[in-house]
């Protein structure tokens, strides 16, 4: 009985008699770590672009910059070719450049080393050369005969009338005001978004056989049952044109207006001057323009009746320009809710308007409006405040009242549905599906902030998809539902293509494994649908300390800052948006670094011959040496190789 028990714990045994001797370590690595896995090529999402609400291929853009990525024809200048990968998504590089406050930085995976890449700083780079050099945008390539009306010429109708248009239907805008742009034009100061700029980049839209009907309010000038005899579907881009009211008493004095209301009265030139002490309510991105356009204008010292900010932004009359020489300076302060760290408003946004003398007071809420005796607000009564999430808590015995002779609410906007009540979706919106169908109209789709106000990007990705859901419909497909990550996903294939480097035709034949066939892409595997890549699937020890390259800007001091509308963010050079484009760790795609080709102790791995190579397709492996011993994905630094079986 003990001599089978011997034999049974021999039998189990992990090590023999006499193996106690030490092996040299490089030895041992090329026999240890046996697995019958071996590497595959996965393709994630990155986090900027999972981040992007127009879904942005970042990565992608970066890789142009940088040189990784180089142009497939002759003769085209990297900047060229990284316009035309950015407008896949976004027409509007040079604008989002500028203005978006970049959830995509927040996002990105290198802020796990120093910082994040300069995204919106490249972008707008590009987009400017784009101008400066006069690039257009694609034509379709052939027409489909199907009509498409877009009501509203804001980012969405235009993303959406673009995005129609490469796919070859007839688009006509029906747009209220005269000119295209929406909140790009009448919701943002041009020296933050200049005029000249914002033309380009539509005119280049309208380039593509866009017709555009400006002066007209659906609804009333032209009714939907006419819009939907005269064509095969419709966007409903129409924007959030009301701003909301302080839910406060005393807020009906004339004196309080709302920031869409005053900043579309600045930009359309109508107001030339606030009042001497402007008190704007809000915190977001909307209402620090308020507040720096009322220090920029300034006010006059005994204005007329007509002449009152009110009635100039209420009604049709203008000021007199020549009145504005004699502008003083404006008492400015914003409030907001949340502290300063934690308002909705861009930091740099917020250090600017500090710098130009806005007073912020942060922490606090609005209680009541104070009216003079002639019922016009003459102070706003605040007290200060905790957050419980999205609800302000009053604390009591906190109290005070900030003189005021103009009150700016500034807390978000709403649509303006008046004789399109029948598109109500019960609070003032379009209701809308998950693929921006609009709730019982096969044919009809709405996006931007008629349905959910949001940033600007976030209107550009909703005419993206709503424009592919028509054109899913126009087709007769299925209008189902969207990818769980829903972007503008890189396709190797599609890459492959352009290179010439597709696959041979499959002839439907059974065979064992792929590894020695030309009619497959060899192992890789495309995840970007349904998964973000995060860092922590990153080797970060791959990248070394590499400072952002930072944009120059123009800061403005409250002394000089009436009356000055210079633009305050400074373009990169080509040397620093190519610098920048290098920092990117290219999250779940090969950036050529070579470590596992390097670092494989079989050489299993090798680079794939230069005239085979594109994007994803750098290196390939040899399964007749790999020993699954994982070193290759272990030293990946984007993550871009997992372990899975060979064959």
């Amino acid at each position: 009985m003990n001599e089978m028990s011997d034999k049974t714990l021999i039998t189990k045994r992990r090590y023999k008699d006499g193996d106690h001797k030490p092996t040299r370590w490089v030895e041992k690595i090329f026999t240890a770590s046996h697995s019958h896995k071996c590497p595959t090529y996965v393709h994630r999402t990155p986090p900027c672009q999972g981040s992007c609400p127009s879904g942005h291929d970042i990565r992608g853009w970066l890789a142009i910059a940088r040189g990784m990525d180089k142009p497939p024809v002759e003769g085209m200048v990297w900047q060229e070719y990284a316009f035309l990968r950015m407008v896949e998504a976004n027409p509007f590089p040079a604008t989002m450049g500028r203005v978006c406050p970049a959830p995509c930085e927040d996002g990105c995976n290198r802020n796990e080393v120093e910082d994040y890449v300069g995204i919106n700083a490249v972008e707008q780079y590009v987009g400017d050369w784009a101008i400066e050099n006069k690039l257009s945008l694609p034509k379709p390539e052939k027409e489909t005969g199907k009509k498409v009306a877009v009501i509203g010429g804001g980012p969405a109708g235009l993303a959406a009338a673009y995005a129609l248009r490469k796919k070859g239907h007839g688009v006509t805008i029906f747009e209220l005001n005269d000119e295209l742009g929406g909140m790009m034009r009448y919701g943002i100061p041009g020296y933050r978004t200049p005029r000249a700029m914002l033309d380009a980049e539509i005119g280049r839209i309208l380039d593509t056989g866009v017709e555009v009907k400006t002066g007209v309010r659906v609804g009333k000038d032209i009714s939907i049952d006419d819009l939907d005899n005269q064509f095969d579907a419709i966007f409903w881009g129409l924007g959030a044109q009301k701003g909301r009211p302080l839910p406060v008493p005393g807020f009906d004095a004339p004196n309080c207006l709302s920031g869409v209301a005053f900043l579309d009265a600045f930009n359309k030139g109508r107001l030339q001057f606030a009042a001497n002490k402007v008190v704007v309510v809000g915190g977001g991105d909307t209402s620090i323009d308020v507040a720096s356009v009322a220090r920029r204008i300034g006010h006059i010292e005994t204005p007329h009746e007509k002449d009152r900010p009110e009635n100039i932004i209420l009604g049709d009359t203008a000021h007199d320009v020549a009145g504005t020489a004699k502008r003083l300076g404006v008492q400015a302060v914003l409030t907001s809710l949340f502290p300063m760290d934690e308002m909705m408003a861009a930091e740099h946004e917020r250090e600017d308007a500090i710098r130009e003398g806005v007073d912020l007071q942060c922490g606090v809420m609005p209680l009541e409006v104070i009216k003079d005796d002639d019922g016009r607000a003459k102070a706003l009564k605040m007290c200060k405040c905790d957050m419980d999430g999205m609800r302000p808590i009053p604390q009591e015995g906190t109290e005070f009242e900030i003189e005021c002779d103009l009150i700016v609410s500034a807390i978000g906007q709403m649509g303006d549905l008046d004789g399109l009540e029948v598109l109500d979706g019960g609070n003032g919106y379009i209701g809308a599906d998950a693929t921006f169908k609009v709730e019982g109209q096969d044919n009809h789709f709405a996006g931007g902030d008629i349905i959910r106000p949001h940033l600007l990007t976030t209107a550009i990705g909703h005419g993206n998809i709503g424009a592919d859901g028509i054109d899913r419909y126009l087709s007769g497909k299925d209008v189902d539902k969207r990818p769980k990550v829903d972007v503008h996903h890189f396709s190797l294939l599609d890459e492959l293509r352009d290179r010439k480097l597709e696959p041979k035709a499959y002839d439907h034949q059974p065979t064992r494994g792929t590894a020695e066939q030309d009619f497959a892409i060899h192992n890789y595997e495309d995840r970007s649908a349904t998964q973000i890549i995060a860092h922590e699937e990153l080797f970060l020890g791959h990248f070394g300390y590499e400072a952002r390259n930072k944009r120059d800007e123009v800061h403005i001091g409250e002394e000089e800052v009436l009356g000055n509308f210079e633009e305050r963010i400074q373009t990169y050079t080509e040397e620093q948006a190519q610098n920048e484009g290098k920092r990117c760790m290219s999250c779940g795609m090969c950036f050529e670094c070579n470590a596992c080709n390097v670092y494989c102790p079989q050489d299993a791995v090798f680079q794939i011959k230069k005239s085979e190579r594109a994007v994803g397709r750098f290196v390939d492996t040899d399964y007749t040496k790999c020993i699954g011993c994982h070193i290759c994905k272990d030293v990946c630094p984007t993550g871009y190789i997992q372990m899975g079986l060979g064959e």
